[in-house]
This record gives C-alpha cells, structure tokens and sequence, in this order.
C-alpha cells in the first residue's frame, strides 16, 4: 500500500470506529453454501438489491470484525461531511475494500501484541483525539451562521482587505540585503544604495523610461525583466513601508526612495482599486465562516488551562522573522 493510499484509510478508521460504535455490532452470517448471484443495477446506478438488504444485514467482514449495513452508511455519511462522498456502487466498494485493508493490518497488528506497547496506545491515544477534535472543528463550522449586518459590519471594518494596486518598482539592495548580489555587483552601503537609487529618481523625472531603467538597474530579477512591474497586489500583501507607500503614493507618480529590510525601492503606482461591498459580498461570505469558527475555537483555547514545564520544554520562544520579500 503506497502513502497516500496509507493516508486516505488512516482517515477511514477514524471514521468506521465511528460507525460501529454507533450502531450494534451483528453476528457474522454463515457462508452460503452457492456463491450468490450477480446483482442487477438499476438505471440510477444503485444495486437492485440494495433496497432489500435490512438494517442489521452484516455487508462487510474482514477477518472475525463484522459491519452492519447501517455501520456502514453512517461511515458514508461521515465521508461525505469530510468531502468524500460515495454513492455509486463502485465508490462505495472503494470504501469498503480501504477500510478493509486497514482492519487487515490492524487485526495483524494486534495479533503481533502491538497494541501492548506503550507507544502504540499513547499514539492510538491521540489519533482518537485528533479526530475528535477535527469533529468539533466541524461542528463549530456548521454553526456558524452570520447575517447582511454582520457582512457589512466585516466590510466596513476591513475595507484594506479588498484594496488593490498595479505598479513597478526598481530595487536597489545594500548590505545584510537577503536578496542576492548579482554577479559583478558592488555590495553596496545602505547610504550608496539610497545615493544609487535618489540618482536614478531623478532620471526618471527628467524623462528617463522606468521600465527601461527596471530592466538594467533593479536588484529585484524577477520583475527586472518585466520591466520592474509587479502585477496587481492586495493592500497588506507587502512588507510594511512599500504597502504603506504603494497604497498612499498617487496613482502616475514615482515615489521617494522607500527603504525595506531589501533595499531601497522606487514605486510607480499606475492604478489602484477598491472593491464595493456588493463586489466585496462573495468573498467575504467566503471568508468569514472560518474566521468566526477560528474566533470560536481561540475562545475555546482561552479557557482551557496548559501549562508546560520548562526545566524540560524550555522558555517559550520569540517572535519569527520579519515577512517575506516585497514581491508576489
């Protein structure tokens, strides 16, 4: 069994438990005596037989382990409110034959004693946690509801969110720069490159072409080549100065020397938008579900106790590194 394969009936186990522990467990059925006959399909796809089949009907056994049929649908059930729905004939005996792989392995594992092992119950432990904990993820999801008022209220208090601009830039790095020094390049001084950079501004305002300019000077390879454009970015998706500059500079104008922990950048904004709440509306009804559940689940954390020993863990640690490079 390849990993990923692994992957989708480690899920699968989780979710059976489930199923059987719901439902009572049926005895196993004798086997016939005569293999039974092929079942008919019906015009929709499902087994003529299907419908005939009682509750407590044992549709699936693997080793001395026996699935009831409704064992068995409340597993399909749970699958489809994971996003894996099964109701085709064959989808369902995908199911059933990665569940039985899994039992298979599972049965030979306790066979073996492995379950004896302190390890393996401390894991087993967790894994019935994890999925526990992703049920109730879930549950809050599905209870999340908000109104046009709570919409608006979102829009109204994040309109930065829904903010965008088109533009260029030219990047000239110094010193301690984490993008890389092009070949044949001086290192420059923070105090050459803002010279470097103030000289080529001036350039571009006695007429000089920005792109022109972008393609032969700009430290930033990737939009040096596209004539120092970036695109279309969102307000907040850069690092602080050149959001706070590109989102307040005038559209058509080229900026002072903006200073980054890159370099020094000089912006040409050449549009910027900023979408209705009509527009806005869609997304934000997309959006807004798992940041309420998020808030929900934080509220949760916050009144749950954890303390952690740190003569073994050790001192809780600092904040990361500052965020990635101005560009997408």
């Amino acid at each position: 069994m390849n990993l990923s394969a692994f992957a989708r009936v480690l899920a699968l186990s989780g979710l059976a438990a489930v199923a059987i522990a719901q439902q009572p467990a049926a005895p196993t059925p004798p086997k016939p005596a005569t293999a039974p006959p092929p079942a008919l399909t019906s015009v929709n796809g499902t087994n003529a037989s299907e419908a005939n089949l009682a509750p407590d009907a044992v549709v699936l056994t693997i080793g001395n382990q026996s699935m009831t049929r409704a064992q068995f649908e409340v597993l399909l059930s749970a699958l489809a409110e994971n996003g894996r729905p099964a109701a085709t004939p064959a989808q369902k005996r995908q199911v059933a034959e990665q569940y039985a792989e899994l039992e298979t392995m599972a049965q030979e594992a306790r066979k073996r004693k492995l379950d004896d092992s302190p390890q393996v119950k401390q894991m087993m432990a967790i894994q019935g946690d994890s999925f526990l904990a992703n049920s109730l993820a879930k549950r809050i999801s599905d209870d999340t509801h908000f109104t046009d008022l709570d919409l608006r209220a979102y829009y109204d208090s994040n309109k930065g969110e829904f903010e965008e601009a088109q533009g260029s830039h030219i990047l000239i790095r110094f010193k301690g720069s984490s993008v890389p020094l092009k070949a044949n390049e001086k290192d420059l001084t923070p105090e050459e490159a803002l010279a470097k950079a103030q000289d080529l501004r001036k350039k571009i305002m006695d007429g000089a072409d920005f792109a022109t300019l972008a393609k032969a000077e700009s430290d930033d390879t990737g939009s040096a080549a596209k004539g120092g454009a970036l695109g279309t970015f969102k307000h907040g998706q850069m690092v602080g100065p050149f959001d706070q500059a590109a989102f307040s500079l005038p559209v058509g104008e080229v900026s002072e020397p903006v200073k980054t922990q890159f370099g020094y950048h000089i912006i040409k904004i050449t549009s910027r938008t900023s979408k209705t709440f009509d527009e806005a509306k869609p997304q934000i009804e997309k959006d807004l579900k798992p940041k309420m559940a998020k808030a929900s689940m934080e509220q949760i954390k916050e009144h749950t106790a954890v303390t952690l020993n740190e003569a073994y863990f050790g001192p809780a640690g600092k904040e990361g590194p500052p965020p990635g490079p101005p560009v997408k």
